[in-house]
């Protein structure tokens, strides 16, 4: 085992029995035993001048922007030209030695590294400019921090989440709605988001697959050369064959064999000339570079027969078609159903009861409809919902048509608008799972959200249903108990307005001071010029506490709650400044506080300079950093810690 794989090793082991000794109150090692191995660790990264991230011997802080901060690439990020045709490939490898290796499919980012430290990451975006997630990228699960090589460092790679990640963190997700489709759109948003310690939580991994740029080191002239030095560096670097057309098959096999039994998402292979300079001379298109090629696997299809189309509605009105389909094997699981996701699509296929198609597994996960080989479209679209029998309505948005139920009480609409509001990031109420929410409300007990916190009038009846007892009752009871006293981002989240998660919640909140009746009377115009929230959050925001009928359940809902005030600091000196935080700091325990300080005294700070900036933060104030120099050109103050403090009327901490 070498010494980065003996790291790894470390700090897996040293991480597990801090998270035992410290969350849950056990030990697995003695002290002895993890002093020891934290020791091995230290000298094992002084040896080799790496220091990889999740190592407890550097501390991570976690950091939350207003937003994200867009970076133009410094040359653009091309796609590869594609193929699903084994021959195809060999023609385009013939002779030459390439490297074949698995296409990652996550979000593709670019790490930059000065003087041996993690400088800048930023996502591919459209190829030509990305978004910077430097903080996020920080507490992904394996990056290097800290690499021996000194020089400017340019590389890119893939940030993905495993299948078994995917899952546990979909388990934990109550709303059905609100359930991560795949793990390439999880891995996008745990990316890219604005606070990174959400991220931390997601168990994001960085799989490197070319060096851009390494200033002073000569690699020979091979591709695979910098793969290898790579990994000295720490970097975990995407698997890869070694292949001409002569030996392409094998190659080809073991990766078809593999990759059904891969933890991670791959939708294909990458084949890469070995021969820097050949592949540089080669240039590129105007969409894809010559130098390599991807191949993507040819989906396993099985023909069979749709024998039902099943309408799925869900909390916002919107009624999913299922294709319910004869069971076929497909990747070697059984399947026997797909969504279509909308009326465009359905009506696209042609697709009627008893008519032939061909299905597919997406990336080998998701069931989908290739194909309709018969074509019949004998299949008639609901007028009316199927659950509360009322009128059903295709609309079109955005040239994409779609089924909907037009009745606010649906019980679809209601029994899933409830879930959410349970859920652990709303109202946090256990006991009230979607099957006993149904019940409820079947039978009458709750009608809106307000009447959960009355629902102690049934409590013979409930106490007497089926699965529960005087002990679920009491237990229930606590519970609701405990959520009457809340937050005002957890109320508004809870109210499942839509397009309004937990986050954009908080905004909206702090926008306003946490003052509700200014959030109830705000207009569209008001909302959406808060920065990070956009005219279609706004419109469903006020067209929400518009309706009369809402108002009143809202009205109710908030006669049982204690809404948990919000501390103002008295001083706010800071109102109507904005702020930008830079480099490390010094008199706060890290830059979250330093911002929660701004804004306690009214400040605001965003993630990147621009004339609305009054005051960047860094202690290094002559440093050359891209936020100093931007500050400069623009004219706007630096200012050290102390220089803040007292501008704040603060105190040194």
């Amino acid at each position: 085992m070498n010494k980065t794989e003996r790291m790894k090793e470390l700090i897996a082991l040293l991480t597990e029995a801090g998270k035992a000794y410290y969350q849950e109150d056990r030990e697995i090692m003695s002290n002895y035993e993890y002093d020891r191995l934290y020791d091995e660790l230290v000298q094992l990264e002084q040896e080799t001048g790496i220091t990889l991230g999740g190592s407890p011997t550097v501390s991570v802080g976690y950091e939350a922007l207003e937003e994200l901060p867009k970076e133009a690439h410094e040359r653009p990020m091309l796609s590869l030209d594609k193929t699903k045709d084994r021959e195809a490939l060999r023609d385009f490898i013939g002779e030459h030695k390439t490297l074949l290796s698995w296409k990652l499919d996550g979000l593709t980012i670019v790490l930059t590294y000065e003087n041996g430290t993690l400088q800048k990451a930023v996502t591919r975006g459209n190829g030509v400019v990305g978004e910077v997630i430097t903080n996020n990228a920080r507490v992904f699960q394996n990056i290097p921090l800290q690499i021996a090589y000194k020089g400017e460092l340019v590389l890119r790679g893939e940030a993905i989440i495993t299948y078994s990640d995917f899952e546990k963190i979909n388990e934990q997700i109550e709303d059905v709605d609100a359930k991560y489709k795949n793990p390439r759109n999880l891995c996008s948003g745990s990316v890219r988001q604005l606070n990174n310690e959400i991220t931390a939580k997601r168990n994001v991994k960085f799989i490197a697959f070319s060096l851009v740029r390494a200033e002073g080191k000569n690699f020979e002239n091979s591709v695979q050369n910098q793969f290898e030095w790579l990994r000295e560096q720490g970097f975990d670097v995407v698997e890869y064959r070694v292949v001409t057309a002569e030996n392409l098959d094998e190659a080809m096999d073991y990766f078809a064999q593999k990759v059904e039994k891969n933890d991670f998402p791959s939708d294909g292979l990458v084949a890469l000339y070995d021969d820097i300079a050949y592949g540089q001379s080669l240039g590129s298109t105007a969409k894809f570079p010559r130098n390599a090629c991807a191949f993507k696997w040819k989906d396993e299809t099985k023909e069979t027969v749709l024998r039902e189309m099943e309408w799925s509605p869900s909390r916002t009105g919107l009624i999913n078609p299922v294709a319910i389909f004869e069971p076929v094997e497909l990747e070697g699981t059984t399947v026997s159903r797909a969504s279509v996701h909308n009326i465009s699509i359905m009506r696209e296929l042609n697709l009627g009861i008893g008519d032939h198609i061909l299905v597919y597994k997406a990336n080998m996960i998701i069931p989908q409809i290739a194909e309709n080989l018969t074509r019949s479209g004998r299949l008639e679209i609901p007028s009316v919902c199927p659950v509360c029998q009322k009128e059903a309505r295709v609309i079109k948005t955005n040239d994409v048509e779609s089924l909907y139920c037009m009745n606010p009480d649906c019980q679809a609409k209601k029994i899933k608008s409830f879930t959410l509001f349970v859920s652990r990031d709303a109202m946090n109420i256990d006991g009230l799972s979607e099957a006993t929410l149904e019940k409820f409300i079947l039978k009458g007990f709750i009608k809106d959200f307000g009447d959960i916190f009355e629902i102690s009038r049934y409590k013979e009846e409930i106490v007497n249903m089926e699965g529960f007892g005087e002990k679920s009752y009491e237990n229930l009871m606590a519970s609701i108990e405990r959520a009457r006293h809340t937050t005002l981002p957890r109320l508004l989240y809870s109210l499942g307005i839509a397009n309004i998660g937990l986050a954009n919640a908080k905004v909206i909140c702090r926008e306003f001071n946490y003052d509700l009746e200014k959030m109830l009377q705000a207009t569209a115009e008001e909302i959406s010029s808060i920065e990070g929230i956009g005219p279609v959050i706004a419109g469903t925001y006020t067209e929400y506490f518009a309706k009369e009928e809402n108002m009143q359940r809202f009205r109710h809902l908030l006669s049982h709650l204690e809404i948990e005030e919000v501390k103002k600091e008295e001083n706010q000196s800071l109102e109507g400044k904005q702020f930008v935080i830079t480099g490390s700091v010094e008199h706060f325990e890290n830059r979250a506080k330093l911002k929660e300080f701004i804004e306690e005294r009214g400040g605001k700070v965003t993630g990147s300079v621009t004339k609305k900036t009054d005051f960047l933060i860094n202690n290094d104030t002559q440093s050359s950093s891209s936020k100093n120099k931007k500050a400069k050109e623009l004219g706007i103050p630096i200012l050290s810690e102390a220089d803040f403090l007292e501008m704040a009327g603060g105190q040194s901490l």
